[in-house]
């Protein structure tokens, strides 16, 4: 039991030290308030939120897209958020007849207009369904926002802006993932609302 209990506290320590890591990056806190503003700004012009990712990445999609549409934590008008890995008879179908890889981009050809965001979420930064998804946005005349974590892996380099957590562990990473989109729906809340 006592081992059981002393690894309890090392998992609860090292995820704290990387949100600790994290409080430390002014750069990266100033990216996520320029994520937000950006955000709230194609909110203002009639833009939506397009939001992918796989395994747990896919479960944040819908939590973000949740407390976007839904609320987070004010009363107020819904806004625009899909998470794309919501429909299941869309990405089996894109999947079955063009391959896992197109789930999000052929998605995101159909349902992205000029000015919209696209959020990507992939721990490593290397999901290929991800990063075509982010090309596609492009093509279109989108932005395209990251989360990720590790090195940032191939997304990195080809997202507009991007939030890299400071972890190599997954678990950690995703934690921190959390944290961080609570503070941007607040944020986009507030943008959004005037305060």
């Amino acid at each position: 039991m006592k081992n059981t209990v002393n690894r309890i506290e090392r998992e609860i320590v090292d995820s704290i030290e990387v949100k600790k890591e994290i409080l430390k990056d002014k750069e990266l806190l100033s990216t996520l308030a320029t994520m937000a503003n950006q955000i709230a700004a194609s909110l203002k012009n009639n833009g939506k939120i397009l939001i992918c990712g796989n395994g747990g990445s896919a479960s944040d999609a819908l939590h973000i897209a949740g407390e976007i549409v839904g609320r987070f934590q004010k009363e107020r008008n819904a806004y625009p958020a899909i998470a794309l890995n919501s429909d299941v008879a869309t990405m089996t179908a894109i999947a079955n007849d063009y391959g896992y890889n197109q789930v999000f981009s052929r998605q995101v050809e159909g349902l992205m207009r000029p000015g919209d965001i696209l959020l990507g979420i992939s721990t490593s930064g290397n999901s290929k369904n991800v990063i075509k998804a982010v090309e596609k946005a492009h093509e279109i005349g989108g932005k395209a926002f990251l989360f990720t974590g590790k090195s940032g892996g191939k997304l990195k380099d080809v997202c507009d802006l991007k939030i890299i957590v400071p972890s190599n562990v997954t678990a950690h990473i995703q934690e921190a993932h959390i944290c961080l989109y609570h503070i941007l729906c607040g944020l986009i809340e507030d943008a959004m609302i005037g305060e």
